[in-house]
C-alpha cells in the first residue's frame, strides 16, 4: 500500500513542496521504493530505490559514496530564465541540481565525496523533438555536474527510448531499463501534459548495471 512522505521527516528550510511523496513497496527488489515524478525529487540516508520513469526529461542521481547519501531528481527544461519566477521549481534542472544537492548536504553529504549518475533526454516526443529537448537537457546536466566539480560516474543519456531507472542511493548501484517496445503512450502523455503545465506556470527491455 502506498504511503506519502511527510516532510517532518527532512530537515528545515528544505523545499518540501517538491519532495516525491510516492512511497511502495518494490517486490521485484524486496524493498521499500519512492517513484520520483516529473518535477519531483527525493533524498535518503536509508536503505531504499528510488523509481524514475524518464522520455525528454533528465534524472541526476547524486550520492556520497561515503556516508551513503543519495537521491534523485527529475526535470524537463534546463531553466525557465533568470527573471522567471517559474525558474524555482524543481522541474527546470538549475533550481532541480540545486535543491538536490543542498538537501544531501543538510542530510550530512561532503561536496568532495560526491559522484552522479545521469539518465534521460531521449527523443520520445515528435513535439518537442524540433526543440531538442532531450540534447539541451543532457548537455545542461554534464555542464553543471562539471561546473560543480561533482564527477559523472555514469551516463545513458539521449536516444530514441524512454526509460526506467532505479537507483539504491545507500549503495550507488543503478539499473536502467529501455523501453523499446511501442507501446510507450503513457510516458508520451505525461510529458505532454507535463510541457503543458510548464507553459502555464508494460515494460520491456535488457537491464543495463552501470
Amino acid at each position: 500500500m502506498n504511503e506519502r512522505t511527510s516532510s517532518a521527516d527532512f530537515p528545515a528550510g528544505v523545499a518540501s513542496e517538491h519532495l516525491a511523496g510516492n512511497r511502495y513497496f518494490d517486490r521485484t527488489f524486496d524493498i521499500d521504493a519512492v517513484k520520483v515524478l516529473p518535477g519531483e525529487y527525493y533524498v535518503t540516508a536509508t536503505n531504499l530505490v528510488v523509481v524514475t520513469v524518464l522520455g525528454s526529461c533528465v534524472s541526476a542521481c547524486v550520492r556520497d559514496r561515503s556516508r551513503g547519501i543519495g537521491g534523485m531528481n527529475h526535470f524537463m527544461l534546463a531553466d525557465a530564465g533568470i527573471d522567471n519566477p517559474a525558474s524555482a521549481s524543481a522541474r527546470y534542472g538549475s533550481f532541480a541540481m540545486e535543491v538536490l544537492i543542498n538537501h544531501l548536504f543538510k542530510l550530512g553529504a561532503q561536496r568532495g565525496n560526491l559522484e552522479a549518475k545521469v539518465f534521460g533526454g531521449g527523443r520520445v516526443m515528435a513535439s518537442l523533438t524540433s526543440s531538442n529537448v532531450g540534447d539541451n537537457n543532457s548537455r545542461f546536466v554534464l555542464d553543471y555536474l562539471k561546473t560543480e566539480g561533482i564527477p559523472v560516474v555514469s551516463q545513458d543519456l539521449l536516444d530514441i527510448y524512454p526509460r526506467k531507472v532505479y537507483f539504491f542511493p545507500k549503495t550507488g548501484r543503478a539499473l536502467v531499463k529501455k523501453l523499446v517496445r511501442l507501446h510507450n503512450e503513457t510516458v508520451a502523455r505525461r510529458e505532454k501534459e507535463y510541457a503543458a503545465r510548464l507553459s502555464e506556470a508494460p515494460v520491456s527491455g535488457d537491464i543495463e548495471l552501470f
